[in-house]
């Protein structure tokens, strides 16, 4: 397993790695953090750590796979965020890049690159890409009318408008200019009731600019094309498919792709020259140029499609734009790109009584987390055993409480501490911390019982479910068995038992390991296994999973047992 669980790029950033013939070709992305503030837990279960498992789960496979994310840095917020701290947004950029980096190492997100879209690359693609679509047709010019504030002497763009939603049975009084966070629906600053400059809260005046278009109709069939045939070979989620098919029937609509801003991808157009793209046209091209950070043989990842699988992840706002108005930026420019397969989608996560948010501080943020003292390990397993896939979920601290508590701590760490600490007694009371010989295992009837039902276990998707449900047959099995009395009374009977547990104790720490990196890691530690050997998931290895008993080597010393998980006895509150 080629393990870069310090949250950066590890020997992939030294030795990229390219698509290999005769492999299965893995390109996976999470949706790019926004850079304007730091990642609160919402962010981080919605895109990068879902990402993550599926790369560390791709690698176990033997999977050639990468993981490419970053930082999205241009647009309006960065340019409000930097006005509000007195610097520029290059300075806001920078500041909040390093914290975003520092988060994700401390969750062991193991990007293969983590990059940034304010890039030399990311503008080279970005305008290749906008000149091969005006060339082919697919953008037009048209003066409109926007939204200006007399009193900060400037077009607001999207972001900079608040005003209450116009759709029907909304009426949502903190609608963006582009969107409306409560129904989904997208808008334009001008249908907003009551706009007002988020800046200074003045009501501002409609005034005529010229900007370029996208001709999203022009590409209708081609999209369709895409959407029709991509949900059903890669299974995209439920509500991914909900959200894409709701926008092809509404119709799609020319969309602005230009803004009156400084801080961005430059319109490489004489007439265009003070604007800039808009982000949602260059957000997803920076997968791209983040791609070519990371090799610059980035278009045998991002023009292979018939080698390349390409895997995305991100919460249900950013669907759209991913499922109709990226594959449209590529399909239009008449290029063989590498097309998504397969998207994940989650639904919000919320805090408590209310949902996370950025801009009101409402939520735990990465700094928070590593306040608390409780192990990345247990944060993530609980996102992840949270992780709203088909409905909003919420976190609290006392569910926090309670999955640390009983499923973590009595349950998995019990099991794993009891086996190993039994080992590790000293000869007349354990085995002196030498695995013992398991001799006649599969005519032990209890034995033979619990590896049928780990062979059933291995087979299934739900990995996280799956471990946990190990390690409460491992604690049924040391119960049932009464292994402590078995040592005193049929020392080969106790052999077996214990042999078989080690084995699952084993088998726990690699199942896990896409979930909780540094909880395998302290586990394999122990069992005195260098993490290079660690089991993978592929077929032949699946298959020694219903032989417990002959996981580990007759003989084998392990390492200190030591606990796991510790008892949170103190309510953590955000305030």
């Amino acid at each position: 397993m080629d393990d870069q669980s310090d949250g950066g790029e590890g020997n992939s950033q030294r030795n990229p790695k390219l698509p290999l013939p005769g492999k299965r070709n893995i390109l996976i992305t999470s949706a790019l953090p926004y850079v304007n503030n730091i990642p609160h837990l919402g962010t981080i279960i919605g895109c990068v750590l879902s990402a993550d498992v599926y790369a560390r789960y791709c690698r176990l496979r033997g999977y050639n796979a990468i993981y490419i994310c970053g930082t999205d840095e241009y647009g309006t917020a960065t340019e409000t965020k930097a006005r509000e701290e007195s610097c520029t947004p290059q300075q806001i950029c920078d500041k909040y890049y390093e914290i975003h980096k520092q988060v994700y190492e401390w969750f062991d997100i193991s990007f293969d690159k983590f990059g940034r879209t304010s890039t030399p690359q990311q503008t080279e693609i970005c305008q290749h890409i906008f000149k091969k679509l005006l060339e082919n047709g697919y953008f037009s010019e048209n003066t409109i009318q926007q939204l200006f504030c007399e009193t900060c002497d400037r077009f607001l763009a999207d972001r900079l408008v608040e005003g209450t939603c116009p759709t029907l049975d909304c009426g949502y009084d903190s609608a963006r200019g582009d969107q409306c966070d409560k129904c989904g629906k997208l808008l334009n600053p001008t249908e907003l009731k009551d706009p007002r400059c988020k800046a200074c809260q003045a009501r501002p005046c409609i005034r005529e600019t010229n900007h370029l278009f996208l001709e999203l109709p022009l590409l209708k069939d081609k999209v369709e094309e895409f959407v029709n045939s991509l949900s059903v070979e890669g299974s995209w989620s439920p509500n991914a498919i909900q959200t894409t098919y709701a926008w092809l029937r509404e119709g799609l609509k020319v969309r602005c792709m230009t803004r009156d801003l400084k801080w961005g991808v430059p319109v490489p157009l004489e007439k265009f020259e003070d604007k800039v793209f808009y982000v949602w046209f260059d957000a997803p091209i920076g997968y791209i140029s983040i791609t070519s950070c990371y090799t610059p043989d980035w278009e045998k990842w991002w023009k292979n499609p018939k080698n390349v699988e390409l895997y995305q992840f991100m919460g249900k706002d950013n669907v759209p734009f991913h499922t109709v108005m990226f594959p449209s930026t590529l399909l239009g420019t008449g290029e063989n790109w590498t097309l998504m397969k397969s998207l994940s989608v989650t639904e919000y996560l919320m805090y408590e009584t209310g949902k996370f948010s950025k801009s009101r501080g409402i939520g735990i943020f990465g700094n928070d987390v590593q306040e608390t003292n409780i192990p990345s390990e247990v944060w993530r397993y609980y996102l992840l055993a949270n992780r709203p896939e088909v409905s909003d979920t919420v976190f609290t601290w006392a569910d926090l409480q309670a999955k640390l508590n009983t499923e973590l701590l009595n349950n998995l760490g019990n099991f794993i501490n009891r086996v190993l600490s039994f080992i590790a007694k000293p000869q007349g009371q354990g085995y002196g911390s030498i695995i013992p010989d398991a001799s006649g295992a599969e005519s032990h009837s209890l034995t033979k019982r619990l590896a049928e039902r780990i062979g059933i276990y291995v087979k299934l998707k739900q990995a996280l479910k799956i471990a946990m449900s190990i390690s409460s047959e491992g604690n049924a099995y040391l119960q049932e068995n009464q292994f402590w009395k078995l040592y005193k009374q049929d020392q080969a009977s106790c052999c077996i038992v214990i042999k078989t547990s080690a084995g699952l104790v084993y088998l726990l720490a690699c199942v896990l390991e896409p979930f909780m990196p540094s909880f395998s890691l302290k586990v394999l530690k122990q069992l005195n296994l260098p993490p290079e050997n660690q089991f993978s998931l592929c077929n032949e290895d699946v298959e020694r999973a219903r032989k417990p008993w002959e996981i580990l080597p007759d003989g084998h010393k392990i390492g200190t047992p030591e606990p796991l998980f510790k008892e949170l006895v103190t309510l953590y509150v955000h305030v």
